[in-house]
């Protein structure tokens, strides 16, 4: 996808993510009440919708930018990729928390920013590609300090289980799509090699000895009009 088409989309979705938080703040934060609940079966529904609200105004502008940034660096590998990475990511990640999270609400899209990074460090492992691996490099550098949100904290405000659980989602659904025998289409070596002893085994044409034929002569006979020989096939009716 072309880099300036990429990062308008980013910047409509990040301006979606501040419309629902300008209604959750008319609503005096009464969409809170639908985030991620860690083993509550009605906490359940949080795996998808907790990366769309926030608590406030100011943690959804402290991650706005690196949601712009690392979705853009995601989906400028194309619309479905980005959509199918960003899908089990949401909902691997979110899982995770469920279950091993400390109960309480979760809420917030650092989840899945983390799940992005993780993602675009593990595309570069297992595919080598120079861009994705440049690409990985500079993310991790513009954006290493969100590696402090894996480290547990004693802050009640910040569930680094989120981060982290949306972090090792990530890296699974790097390696999910882009394993290195993939990489490239390239074949796998034992393939390859089976295929160059077939190829090896095989006949050249170029081998054949030409075939002989004797030069015509006046008293050999020549084609009738209506022969299989010398004559254009007839047209179909």
């Amino acid at each position: 996808m072309n880099w300036a088409r990429a990062l308008l989309l980013m910047t409509i979705a990040a301006g979606v993510l501040w419309v629902i938080e300008f209604v959750n703040w008319m609503l005096d934060q009464r969409l809170d009440r639908f985030g991620l609940r860690p083993r509550e079966l009605s906490g359940l529904e949080g795996v998808v919708t907790m990366p769309f609200l926030h608590p406030g105004f100011w943690p959804l502008l402290s991650n706005t930018p690196a949601f712009i940034v690392l979705g853009w660096a995601v989906l400028i590998s194309g619309m479905r990729i980005w959509t199918i990475s960003t899908g089990l990511i949401v909902v691997i990640g979110g899982l995770l928390t469920w279950f091993v999270a400390p109960s309480g609400l979760i809420i917030g899209v650092s989840s899945l920013i983390f799940g992005w990074l993780g993602y675009l460090l593990a595309r570069a492992f297992f595919s080598r590609r120079i861009l994705w691996i440049l690409g990985a490099v500079v993310a991790a550098f513009m954006f290493s300090g969100l590696f402090a949100g894996l480290i547990p904290s004693v802050n009640s405000n910040t569930s680094w289980q989120a981060h982290l659980c949306g972090f090792l989602a990530g890296v699974f659904v790097g390696w999910l799509l882009h394993p290195r025998q993939r990489r490239g289409g390239a074949m796998p070596p034992a393939k390859q090699r089976s295929k160059n002893q077939r190829a090896s085994t095989q006949p050249s044409s170029s081998s054949e000895p030409p075939s002989k034929t004797r030069p015509s002569s006046a008293s050999d006979p020549q084609p009738s009009a209506g022969s299989a020989e010398g004559t254009a096939p007839a047209a179909a009716p």
